[in-house]
C-alpha cells in the first residue's frame, strides 16, 4: 500500500504488543494485500531499542530507500515491525536528529534522567513508577558511600519481572550483573564508559565515579527486558503470522532483516514458524543483540548444551547472513560485560572487554556467529562482489561502514548504508 511519509511502495506496517500479538486489521491487510500488488519479493525489517513509532519508521524509510534502486526490476514488497522498546534518550544515532532532551542536556545539563528517557522507562516498567522516580533521585544525588550503591542496585533489581519472553539456554537466564555487588558492577562499567570517551563535559581527572556506572546498570535493566520481550514477539507473534501469510500468499518470498534486539527477534520467528513453511528465503541480522552461540548445536564452553536457536538456521530456505562490527561497543563492551562481570581486571577497555571475558559472552553483533560449523567469513568487499552462499551462517565484516557512533553505543546503530542494504539483496538472492 502506498504511504506518503515513506520512500518505498507497496509498504505495510505489523504492531505487535508485548505478548507478541499483532494488531488484527493490519495483519490483514497484509495478507490481502500482497498478492494484490504482485509482490515477489517480501523485505520484513524489525527495528531494535526504540522509543516510537516515528522513530522506527524513520529508520525504515532510510534504509528500504535505495533498494528500488539497486533492484529496479525486482517485485519488492516491504514490511516495518513495530514493537514495543525502548531506547535512552542520550545515546546518539548517526545521522539521525537528536531529540529536543538530548539537545538541552547538552546545552545545560539536567536530570541524569531526562523526561523522554522517564516516560520510555515508565512503558518499559509500568507499575514501577515509585521506584523509577527514586532511581532518578538518586542518580541527580549521588549520595556518597557504598550504602548508597548498594540501595540503587536493590532497586534496579526490582525493575524486570524475569517472567517475559524465552529462556536462553546459551547465556544466564538473567545477566550476573543483578546479582553481583552493585558497588564492583557501578565501578566496572564506569571504567569502560571512561576507557570509550571523554566526560560529558570534556575532561576527566581522577578515577571514574562509580555513579557514572550507576546509570549504565539501570540501561541494563532495560536492555534484559526488551532482550526476553523481542523473543517473544518473535517466536509467539511474528513466526506464526508469517505461517499464515504462507497460506495466504504462498509465491511470496520473505526476506527478514533485524537491527540489535530485531535481530533476536526475527530469529525467534524462526522458531515460531510453522514446520511446512519454507517462505523465508533469507535472513540478515544487522548487529544482532543475542548471543553468537545461538545456533550451535554445542556450545565450545559446555559441549553437553545447545544455543538457544539450535539448527534455527536451518529453517530458512537460504542463507543467514550476521553483520558484524567490532566498533559496536553496546555489544563489543557493555554485552560481555553485562552477561559476566571481569571480576579479575577492570582496567580493559573497548573490545579488549570481550577478550578478556573470553568468547562465552560474545554476541552476534561483534564477532558473528560461532561454533556453527561450515559458517562462512567474509568481508564487506567480498559479500558485495558476491555471489554468498546459496545456504548455511555467512559472517561479513561490516566495519568498514559500521564504524561511528559516540558513547556508550559506539556504531551500534550505524547500520543506514546502501551497502548493507545491498547485503539484504545479496542474501535473498533477488536480481
Amino acid at each position: 500500500m502506498a504511504d506518503p511519509g515513506m520512500s518505498v511502495t507497496p509498504y505495510w506496517e505489523l504492531t505487535f504488543d508485548a505478548d507478541g500479538d499483532v494488531d488484527g486489521p493490519e495483519r490483514d491487510r497484509l495478507a490481502a494485500q500482497v498478492t494484490e500488488y504482485g509482490v515477489r519479493d517480501l523485505i520484513v525489517f524489525s527495528h531494535g531499542w526504540n522509543n516510537d513509532r516515528s522513530g522506527a519508521t524513520a529508520l525504515y524509510r532510510r534504509f528500504f530507500a535505495p533498494l528500488p534502486r539497486l533492484a529496479p526490476k525486482a517485485r519488492l514488497g516491504y514490511v516495518g515491525v513495530i514493537w514495543p522498546s525502548m531506547r535512552f534518550s542520550d545515546e546518539p544515532i548517526p545521522d539521525f536528529p537528536e531529540s529536543v532532551a538530548a539537545v538541552a542536556a547538552q546545552a545545560a545539563p539536567g536530570p541524569a534522567l531526562d523526561e523522554d528517557t522517564r516516560r520510555a522507562l515508565l512503558e518499559t516498567f509500568p507499575g514501577r513508577a515509585a521506584t523509577l522516580d527514586r532511581l532518578a533521585r538518586m542518580l541527580d544525588e549521588r549520595p556518597d558511600g557504598v550504602a548508597g550503591l548498594t540501595e540503587f542496585g536493590r532497586l534496579v533489581r526490582l525493575l524486570p519481572d524475569g517472567g517475559e519472553g524465552p529462556a536462553d539456554t546459551d547465556e544466564p537466564g538473567a545477566p550476573a550483573v543483578f546479582d553481583a555487588d552493585p558497588v564492583s558492577v557501578c565501578e566496572q562499567f564506569a571504567d569502560a564508559l571512561a576507557a570509550l570517551g571523554p566526560a560529558a563535559d570534556g575532561a576527566r581527572f581522577g578515577l571514574p565515579n562509580p555513579w557514572d556506572g550507576a546509570k549504565e546498570l539501570l540501561r541494563q535493566a532495560a536492555y534484559y527486558q526488551m532482550k526476553r520481550r523481542a523473543g517473544t514477539v518473535g517466536e509467539r507473534g511474528l513466526g506464526p503470522l508469517l505461517g499464515r501469510l504462507a497460506e495466504a500468499a504462498p509465491g511470496v518470498r520473505v526476506h527478514l532483516v533485524g537491527h540489535s534486539f530485531g535481530g533476536r527477534l526475527v530469529a525467534f520467528a524462526l522458531r515460531g514458524l510453522p514446520g511446512t513453511v519454507r517462505t523465508v528465503k533469507s535472513v540478515t541480522l544487522l548487529q544482532g543483540a543475542f548471543s553468537h552461540y545461538a545456533f550451535a548445536a554445542r556450545l565450545p564452553h559446555a559441549p553437553d548444551r545447545s544455543g538457544t536457536l539450535r539448527d534455527g538456521h536451518r529453517r530458512v530456505d537460504g542463507p543467514l547472513v550476521c553483520c558484524h562490527s567490532h566498533f559496536d561497543a553496546a555489544l563489543g563492551t557493555f554485552y560481555p560485560l553485562a552477561s559476566r562481570l571481569a571480576g579479575d581486571d577492570r582496567s580493559c577497555a573497548g573490545s579488549e572487554i570481550a577478550a578478556v571475558l573470553g568468547p562465552q559472552w560474545g554476541a552476534m553483533g561483534h564477532d558473528g556467529v560461532q561454533a556453527v560449523p561450515g559458517t562462512a567469513t567474509l568481508d564487506l568487499a567480498a559479500a558485495l562482489r558476491g555471489p554468498l552462499p546459496a545456504s548455511g551462517c555467512v559472517n561479513v565484516d561490516v566495519a568498514a561502514v559500521v564504524r561511528r557512533g559516540g558513547a556508550p553505543s559506539g556504531a551500534h546503530s550505524d547500520i543506514v548504508h546502501p551497502e548493507l542494504a545491498r547485503v539484504v539483496l545479496a542474501a535473498g538472492r533477488i536480481a
